[in-house]
Protein backbone atom coordinates (compact mmCIF):
# COMPACT_ATOMS: atom_id res chain seq x y z
CA UNK A 1 0.00 0.00 0.00
CA UNK A 2 1.42 3.36 -1.39
CA UNK A 3 0.37 6.64 1.39
CA UNK A 4 -0.35 9.55 -1.09
CA UNK A 5 0.94 12.75 0.40
CA UNK A 6 -0.64 16.11 1.15
CA UNK A 7 -1.00 18.32 -1.51
CA UNK A 8 -1.13 22.46 -1.56
CA UNK A 9 -0.27 22.81 2.00
CA UNK A 10 2.73 24.43 3.29
CA UNK A 11 3.78 24.31 6.35
CA UNK A 12 5.80 27.44 8.05
CA UNK A 13 5.34 30.91 10.08
CA UNK A 14 2.39 32.68 8.78
CA UNK A 15 2.11 36.83 8.34
CA UNK A 16 -0.29 39.35 6.81
CA UNK A 17 1.49 41.56 5.18
CA UNK A 18 1.20 44.49 2.96
CA UNK A 19 3.75 44.74 -0.57
CA UNK A 20 5.14 48.35 -1.01
CA UNK A 21 7.17 46.82 -3.97
CA UNK A 22 7.76 43.66 -5.85
CA UNK A 23 10.35 42.44 -2.93
CA UNK A 24 9.61 43.60 -0.06
CA UNK A 25 6.38 43.91 2.37
CA UNK A 26 5.48 45.34 5.41
CA UNK A 27 3.19 44.00 8.36
CA UNK A 28 3.07 43.30 11.93
CA UNK A 29 4.34 40.17 13.62
CA UNK A 30 4.51 38.91 17.27
CA UNK A 31 7.16 38.78 19.61
CA UNK A 32 7.33 34.83 19.85
CA UNK A 33 7.21 34.84 16.43
CA UNK A 34 10.07 37.61 15.87
CA UNK A 35 12.70 35.55 18.53
CA UNK A 36 11.64 32.18 16.48
CA UNK A 37 12.46 33.74 13.21
CA UNK A 38 15.59 35.56 13.72
CA UNK A 39 18.17 33.99 16.61
CA UNK A 40 19.73 35.88 19.13
CA UNK A 41 23.09 37.52 17.91
CA UNK A 42 23.98 37.34 20.91
CA UNK A 43 23.70 34.13 20.62
CA UNK A 44 25.37 33.72 17.17
CA UNK A 45 28.47 35.82 18.45
CA UNK A 46 29.28 33.73 21.18
CA UNK A 47 31.59 31.20 20.41
CA UNK A 48 30.76 28.09 23.17
CA UNK A 49 26.93 28.35 22.38
CA UNK A 50 27.67 28.21 18.95
CA UNK A 51 29.77 25.15 18.93
CA UNK A 52 27.24 23.32 20.28
CA UNK A 53 23.85 25.58 18.57
CA UNK A 54 22.42 23.79 16.07
CA UNK A 55 23.60 23.42 11.72
CA UNK A 56 20.87 25.83 10.99
CA UNK A 57 21.80 28.79 13.81
CA UNK A 58 25.37 28.73 12.79
CA UNK A 59 24.78 28.29 8.77
CA UNK A 60 22.42 32.13 10.19
CA UNK A 61 25.49 33.10 12.02
CA UNK A 62 27.50 32.96 8.56
CA UNK A 63 24.91 34.33 6.58
CA UNK A 64 24.65 37.13 9.73
CA UNK A 65 28.33 38.26 9.47
CA UNK A 66 27.75 39.38 6.00
CA UNK A 67 25.41 41.88 6.54
CA UNK A 68 25.65 43.06 9.94
CA UNK A 69 27.91 44.45 12.65
CA UNK A 70 28.57 42.70 16.00
CA UNK A 71 27.59 43.59 19.11
CA UNK A 72 30.19 41.90 21.31
CA UNK A 73 32.31 44.61 23.16
CA UNK A 74 30.93 47.65 20.62
CA UNK A 75 28.56 50.60 21.28
CA UNK A 76 25.86 48.73 19.82
CA UNK A 77 25.97 45.65 22.28
CA UNK A 78 26.25 48.19 25.06
CA UNK A 79 23.21 49.62 24.27
CA UNK A 80 20.92 46.33 24.33
CA UNK A 81 20.14 46.21 27.74
CA UNK A 82 19.10 49.78 28.28
CA UNK A 83 16.93 49.17 25.09
CA UNK A 84 15.21 46.30 26.71
CA UNK A 85 14.82 48.50 30.11
CA UNK A 86 13.39 51.35 28.14
CA UNK A 87 10.78 48.64 25.71
CA UNK A 88 10.02 47.26 29.06
CA UNK A 89 9.08 50.79 30.74
CA UNK A 90 6.89 51.41 27.54
CA UNK A 91 5.15 48.08 27.94
CA UNK A 92 4.46 48.65 31.69
CA UNK A 93 2.66 52.31 30.86
CA UNK A 94 5.58 54.51 32.64
CA UNK A 95 6.44 56.63 29.95
CA UNK A 96 2.73 56.82 28.62
CA UNK A 97 1.90 57.73 24.94
CA UNK A 98 5.58 59.10 24.67
CA UNK A 99 7.43 56.16 23.54
CA UNK A 100 8.04 54.34 20.40
CA UNK A 101 10.24 51.24 18.72
CA UNK A 102 11.29 52.08 14.32
CA UNK A 103 9.89 48.86 12.44
CA UNK A 104 12.87 46.04 12.22
CA UNK A 105 13.84 46.08 8.78
CA UNK A 106 14.31 41.86 8.23
CA UNK A 107 15.73 40.26 5.26
CA UNK A 108 14.22 36.95 3.72
CA UNK A 109 17.67 35.39 1.99
CA UNK A 110 15.58 33.23 -0.20
CA UNK A 111 12.36 32.71 -2.27
CA UNK A 112 8.80 32.53 0.10
CA UNK A 113 7.46 29.64 0.57
CA UNK A 114 4.09 30.64 -0.36
CA UNK A 115 2.27 33.61 -0.79
CA UNK A 116 -1.89 33.80 -1.05
CA UNK A 117 -4.13 36.19 -3.48
CA UNK A 118 -5.34 39.00 -1.91
CA UNK A 119 -7.46 38.61 1.22
CA UNK A 120 -9.95 41.41 0.51
CA UNK A 121 -10.13 42.26 -3.21
CA UNK A 122 -8.20 45.65 -4.26
CA UNK A 123 -7.14 45.87 -0.22
CA UNK A 124 -3.43 44.31 -1.10
CA UNK A 125 -3.61 41.80 2.02
CA UNK A 126 -1.81 39.35 1.72
CA UNK A 127 -0.73 36.19 3.76
CA UNK A 128 2.69 35.24 3.17
CA UNK A 129 4.46 31.90 4.99
CA UNK A 130 7.66 31.55 6.03
CA UNK A 131 9.43 28.06 6.13
CA UNK A 132 10.92 26.44 8.56
CA UNK A 133 15.10 26.56 8.59
CA UNK A 134 14.21 29.86 6.35
CA UNK A 135 17.33 32.52 7.02
CA UNK A 136 15.52 35.64 8.19
CA UNK A 137 17.82 38.07 9.24
CA UNK A 138 17.50 41.21 10.85
CA UNK A 139 19.65 44.16 8.78
CA UNK A 140 18.35 46.97 10.47
CA UNK A 141 16.53 47.09 14.21
CA UNK A 142 19.05 44.56 15.28
CA UNK A 143 19.76 46.10 18.60
CA UNK A 144 16.01 46.27 19.08
CA UNK A 145 15.46 42.48 17.65
CA UNK A 146 18.39 42.22 20.71
CA UNK A 147 16.03 43.80 23.17
CA UNK A 148 13.27 41.86 22.66
CA UNK A 149 15.44 38.53 23.05
CA UNK A 150 16.25 39.88 26.05
CA UNK A 151 12.99 40.87 27.42
CA UNK A 152 11.48 37.18 26.00
CA UNK A 153 14.91 35.11 27.00
CA UNK A 154 13.53 36.42 30.77
CA UNK A 155 10.89 39.14 31.26
CA UNK A 156 10.73 38.83 34.70
CA UNK A 157 13.84 40.78 36.01
CA UNK A 158 11.87 43.74 33.58
CA UNK A 159 9.17 43.28 35.49
CA UNK A 160 6.87 41.54 32.31
CA UNK A 161 5.94 37.72 32.04
CA UNK A 162 5.57 35.49 28.73
CA UNK A 163 1.25 36.42 28.63
CA UNK A 164 1.75 39.95 28.73
CA UNK A 165 4.77 39.59 26.24
CA UNK A 166 2.64 37.47 23.41
CA UNK A 167 0.13 40.34 23.07
CA UNK A 168 2.82 42.75 21.53
CA UNK A 169 2.37 43.62 17.94
CA UNK A 170 6.13 44.52 16.42
CA UNK A 171 5.64 46.42 12.91
CA UNK A 172 8.42 44.86 10.13
CA UNK A 173 9.27 45.58 6.94
CA UNK A 174 10.75 42.43 5.09
CA UNK A 175 12.80 42.31 1.89
CA UNK A 176 12.36 38.92 -0.15
CA UNK A 177 14.80 37.01 -1.91
CA UNK A 178 17.71 39.67 -2.13
CA UNK A 179 21.28 39.08 -3.04
CA UNK A 180 23.70 39.33 -0.24
CA UNK A 181 25.22 42.08 -1.54
CA UNK A 182 22.06 43.71 -2.12
CA UNK A 183 21.01 43.34 1.74
CA UNK A 184 24.41 45.09 2.47
CA UNK A 185 23.48 47.98 0.52
CA UNK A 186 20.38 48.27 2.19
CA UNK A 187 22.41 48.24 5.80
CA UNK A 188 24.97 50.76 4.52
CA UNK A 189 21.99 53.01 3.15
CA UNK A 190 19.66 52.92 6.04
CA UNK A 191 22.95 53.87 8.54
CA UNK A 192 25.43 56.21 6.23
CA UNK A 193 22.62 57.93 4.20
CA UNK A 194 20.31 59.05 6.88
CA UNK A 195 21.80 62.56 8.67
CA UNK A 196 22.87 61.58 11.97
CA UNK A 197 20.90 64.44 14.48
CA UNK A 198 23.05 66.38 17.05
CA UNK A 199 23.83 65.33 20.25
CA UNK A 200 22.65 68.54 21.84
CA UNK A 201 19.74 68.98 19.44
CA UNK A 202 18.14 65.03 20.33
CA UNK A 203 18.07 66.31 24.13
CA UNK A 204 16.11 69.22 23.22
CA UNK A 205 13.25 67.29 22.20
CA UNK A 206 13.88 64.75 25.40
CA UNK A 207 10.61 65.82 27.13
CA UNK A 208 11.55 63.11 30.21
CA UNK A 209 15.10 65.60 30.28
CA UNK A 210 14.57 67.71 33.33
CA UNK A 211 16.90 70.16 31.29
CA UNK A 212 14.61 70.45 28.45
CA UNK A 213 11.87 70.71 30.55
CA UNK A 214 12.94 73.59 32.43
CA UNK A 215 13.90 75.34 28.99
CA UNK A 216 10.42 75.06 28.22
CA UNK A 217 8.81 76.46 31.08
CA UNK A 218 11.36 78.97 31.12
CA UNK A 219 10.80 80.09 27.64
CA UNK A 220 6.74 80.11 28.38
CA UNK A 221 6.89 82.23 31.23
CA UNK A 222 8.53 84.95 29.76
CA UNK A 223 6.29 87.63 28.31
CA UNK A 224 7.90 89.52 25.48
CA UNK A 225 6.41 92.69 23.18
CA UNK A 226 6.18 92.18 19.44
CA UNK A 227 5.30 94.73 17.51
CA UNK A 228 2.89 95.95 20.55
CA UNK A 229 1.82 92.58 21.36
CA UNK A 230 2.90 90.79 24.68
CA UNK A 231 3.62 87.29 22.70
CA UNK A 232 5.26 84.21 24.70
CA UNK A 233 9.01 84.60 24.32
CA UNK A 234 8.40 80.50 23.88
CA UNK A 235 7.00 81.03 20.47
CA UNK A 236 10.77 82.99 19.69
CA UNK A 237 12.22 79.54 20.52
CA UNK A 238 13.25 77.22 17.71
CA UNK A 239 13.33 73.76 18.56
CA UNK A 240 14.01 72.17 15.17
CA UNK A 241 17.42 73.93 14.55
CA UNK A 242 20.91 73.97 15.56
CA UNK A 243 21.06 77.47 14.63
CA UNK A 244 18.49 79.74 13.84
CA UNK A 245 19.15 81.36 10.56
CA UNK A 246 18.36 85.33 9.23
CA UNK A 247 14.78 84.21 7.98
CA UNK A 248 13.70 82.87 10.89
CA UNK A 249 11.26 84.19 13.09
CA UNK A 250 12.85 82.78 15.99
CA UNK A 251 15.32 84.24 17.90
CA UNK A 252 16.85 81.24 19.44
CA UNK A 253 17.36 77.55 19.41
CA UNK A 254 16.07 75.70 22.53
CA UNK A 255 19.16 73.58 22.49
CA UNK A 256 20.74 76.71 23.44
CA UNK A 257 18.14 77.71 25.73
CA UNK A 258 18.66 74.42 27.54
CA UNK A 259 22.25 75.07 27.50
CA UNK A 260 21.63 77.77 29.54
CA UNK A 261 19.41 76.63 31.79
CA UNK A 262 21.95 73.17 32.52
CA UNK A 263 24.90 75.44 33.52
CA UNK A 264 22.96 77.69 35.39
CA UNK A 265 22.02 74.29 37.65
CA UNK A 266 25.14 73.13 37.71
CA UNK A 267 27.58 75.60 36.92
CA UNK A 268 31.01 74.38 34.93
CA UNK A 269 30.35 70.73 35.47
CA UNK A 270 27.17 71.79 33.08
CA UNK A 271 29.10 72.18 30.35
CA UNK A 272 29.63 68.18 29.77
CA UNK A 273 25.93 68.25 30.56
CA UNK A 274 25.00 70.64 27.58
CA UNK A 275 24.58 66.86 25.43
CA UNK A 276 23.96 64.49 28.12
CA UNK A 277 20.24 63.63 29.46
CA UNK A 278 19.50 65.50 32.94
CA UNK A 279 17.65 63.00 35.75
CA UNK A 280 15.96 64.72 38.54
CA UNK A 281 18.00 62.10 40.84
CA UNK A 282 21.38 63.29 39.46
CA UNK A 283 20.79 67.04 40.38
CA UNK A 284 22.89 68.90 42.68
CA UNK A 285 23.73 67.45 46.27
CA UNK A 286 21.00 68.59 48.61
CA UNK A 287 18.70 69.77 46.51
CA UNK A 288 14.82 69.14 45.53
CA UNK A 289 13.38 69.31 41.93
CA UNK A 290 10.65 71.34 42.64
CA UNK A 291 13.38 73.50 44.98
CA UNK A 292 15.79 73.95 41.72
CA UNK A 293 12.80 74.60 39.33
CA UNK A 294 11.45 77.62 41.83
CA UNK A 295 14.35 79.16 41.71
CA UNK A 296 15.93 78.83 38.44
CA UNK A 297 12.21 79.60 36.28
CA UNK A 298 12.08 83.16 37.91
CA UNK A 299 15.90 83.82 37.41
CA UNK A 300 16.16 82.93 33.94
CA UNK A 301 13.04 84.70 33.43
CA UNK A 302 14.14 87.77 34.85
CA UNK A 303 17.47 87.75 32.95
CA UNK A 304 15.60 87.02 29.33
CA UNK A 305 13.22 89.28 30.14
CA UNK A 306 15.59 92.10 30.60
CA UNK A 307 17.78 91.34 28.03
CA UNK A 308 15.05 90.42 25.29
CA UNK A 309 16.66 93.63 22.91
CA UNK A 310 19.56 91.69 22.57
CA UNK A 311 17.75 88.70 22.13
CA UNK A 312 15.85 90.20 19.15
CA UNK A 313 18.63 91.32 17.83
CA UNK A 314 20.07 88.24 17.32
CA UNK A 315 23.47 89.50 19.54
CA UNK A 316 26.18 87.09 20.67
CA UNK A 317 23.83 86.38 23.77
CA UNK A 318 21.74 84.24 21.38
CA UNK A 319 25.18 82.26 20.99
CA UNK A 320 24.75 78.54 22.93
CA UNK A 321 28.50 78.90 23.82
CA UNK A 322 27.72 82.50 25.49
CA UNK A 323 24.47 81.37 27.02
CA UNK A 324 26.19 78.26 28.92
CA UNK A 325 28.55 81.03 29.91
CA UNK A 326 25.84 83.67 31.42
CA UNK A 327 24.16 80.69 32.82
CA UNK A 328 27.55 79.69 34.76
CA UNK A 329 27.67 83.01 36.02
CA UNK A 330 23.95 82.83 36.99
CA UNK A 331 24.63 80.04 39.02
CA UNK A 332 26.55 81.34 41.39
CA UNK A 333 23.29 83.50 42.45
CA UNK A 334 21.93 79.98 43.20
CA UNK A 335 21.74 79.10 46.74
CA UNK A 336 23.43 75.24 46.18
CA UNK A 337 26.09 77.13 44.69
CA UNK A 338 29.50 77.34 46.92
CA UNK A 339 29.33 80.09 49.68
CA UNK A 340 32.92 81.39 48.52
CA UNK A 341 31.55 82.39 45.50
CA UNK A 342 28.43 82.97 45.77
CA UNK A 343 26.91 85.91 44.53
CA UNK A 344 23.30 88.20 44.73
CA UNK A 345 21.47 88.69 41.91
CA UNK A 346 22.01 92.91 41.93
CA UNK A 347 25.85 91.26 41.65
CA UNK A 348 24.66 89.94 38.54
CA UNK A 349 23.17 92.17 37.33
CA UNK A 350 26.03 94.39 37.98
CA UNK A 351 28.54 91.86 35.89
CA UNK A 352 26.03 91.50 32.79
CA UNK A 353 25.24 95.30 32.24
CA UNK A 354 28.15 96.18 31.18
CA UNK A 355 28.77 94.01 27.97
CA UNK A 356 29.23 94.47 24.64
CA UNK A 357 26.54 91.68 22.83
CA UNK A 358 27.07 93.17 19.61
CA UNK A 359 28.53 90.32 16.82
CA UNK A 360 31.50 92.15 16.62
CA UNK A 361 34.88 91.11 16.94
CA UNK A 362 36.45 93.54 19.11
CA UNK A 363 34.99 91.93 22.10
CA UNK A 364 34.20 88.56 20.99
CA UNK A 365 37.00 86.58 18.50
CA UNK A 366 39.16 84.56 20.98
CA UNK A 367 36.48 84.05 23.57
CA UNK A 368 33.17 83.09 21.87
CA UNK A 369 33.95 83.46 18.31
CA UNK A 370 36.51 83.36 15.55
CA UNK A 371 37.00 85.67 12.90
CA UNK A 372 37.94 83.66 9.64
CA UNK A 373 39.62 84.15 6.51
CA UNK A 374 37.24 86.70 5.08
CA UNK A 375 37.46 88.46 8.36
CA UNK A 376 33.78 87.57 9.50
CA UNK A 377 32.88 86.51 12.99
CA UNK A 378 32.11 82.95 13.62
CA UNK A 379 29.91 81.71 17.02
CA UNK A 380 30.42 78.42 15.40
CA UNK A 381 32.34 77.19 18.63
CA UNK A 382 30.59 74.45 20.76
CA UNK A 383 29.04 74.63 24.61
CA UNK A 384 32.48 72.82 25.81
CA UNK A 385 34.96 74.79 23.62
CA UNK A 386 33.74 78.44 24.68
CA UNK A 387 31.66 78.08 27.58
CA UNK A 388 34.01 78.46 30.10
CA UNK A 389 35.89 81.12 28.68
CA UNK A 390 32.59 83.12 27.96
CA UNK A 391 31.63 82.76 32.16
CA UNK A 392 35.57 83.68 33.09
CA UNK A 393 34.75 86.95 30.87
CA UNK A 394 31.51 87.53 32.75
CA UNK A 395 32.97 86.71 36.32
CA UNK A 396 36.07 88.36 36.27
CA UNK A 397 35.63 92.05 34.33
CA UNK A 398 39.72 92.74 35.11
CA UNK A 399 40.86 89.78 33.02
CA UNK A 400 41.80 90.51 29.36
CA UNK A 401 38.91 88.51 27.93
CA UNK A 402 36.89 90.48 30.60
CA UNK A 403 38.06 93.90 29.72
CA UNK A 404 37.17 92.81 26.20
CA UNK A 405 33.72 91.84 25.78
CA UNK A 406 32.95 95.24 27.85
CA UNK A 407 34.65 97.17 25.05
CA UNK A 408 37.44 98.20 27.70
Amino acid sequence: MLLTMPTGVVEGTQLTVMPFRDDAVVGTLSVPALVQLVPSPRTEEDPRKLKTASGLVRRHAELRATVQRTLKSSQKGKNVRPYAEYIAAGLKGELGAAWSTPPITLWHAGPLAAISDELVPGSGLRTLTIAPGTMVVAIDGETQAAAWHDLYDDPEPYGLTYPELARVRLPFELYVDLAPADARQIFYDRNVRGVVVAKNLAMSMDQRDFGTRLAHRVADSVKVDIDGQPVPFGRLVNASKRQTSAGDREVVTLSALRALVVTAIYGRSGLTRSAESVHEDELPAGTRPEEVEGFVVPLLARLISECFPDFASRSALTAPAVLAGVGIAAHHTTPWSEAASRIGPEDLDRLLGGIRWEREAAYWDGVAAKTGASGRLNFSGGVKDSGGRVADAILYPATEAGRRIRGL
